[in-house]
């Protein structure tokens, strides 16, 4: 059962994982580095890290993908990218609607449509030192 409850999760999360590979093809072809960690395809290089410059972003999440500058900002953000990665299991295709409107949310009430986003609220607290899971944030 627990097979096809995780079945199930990639499954729901695959409409994004799929869009993240597509929209970040071309950004793979000047070389990168790929590596599946514990369920989840990790890749960094030149064109990732451009494409995440122009965006000021250390480390974005897809689906059961995480796009980084390099291998030191995996590292770095590993735990709190993972909790984007279970929000992605949970929320499957409508993560990114649900992620979007969150911040929107935040931006209404005057807040950070970013750093105040629920779903950002909880992957940072997920790598702060003393909550379960800690090792760095994005």
């Amino acid at each position: 059962m627990k097979q096809l409850s995780a079945a199930g999760r990639y499954l729901w999360a695959m409409p994004n994982t799929l869009g993240g590979l597509v929209v970040c093809l071309p950004f793979l072809l000047p070389g990168f580095n790929c590596r599946l960690c514990q369920g989840v395809i990790e890749l960094h290089g030149k064109g990732i890290a451009w494409m995440l410059d122009r965006f000021s972003m250390s480390a974005v999440t897809l689906g059961h993908l995480i796009l980084a500058r390099n291998e030191g900002e995996i590292g770095w953000c590993r735990v709190h990218e993972r909790v984007h990665v279970r929000q992605y299991e949970q929320w499957g295709p409508l993560f990114i609607p649900a992620y979007l409107a969150a911040g929107t949310i935040a931006w209404v009430r005057g807040r950070r449509p970013y750093r105040d986003n629920i779903f950002e609220v909880e992957a940072y607290l997920a790598g702060e030192p003393g909550h379960e899971g800690s090792g760095g944030n994005a």
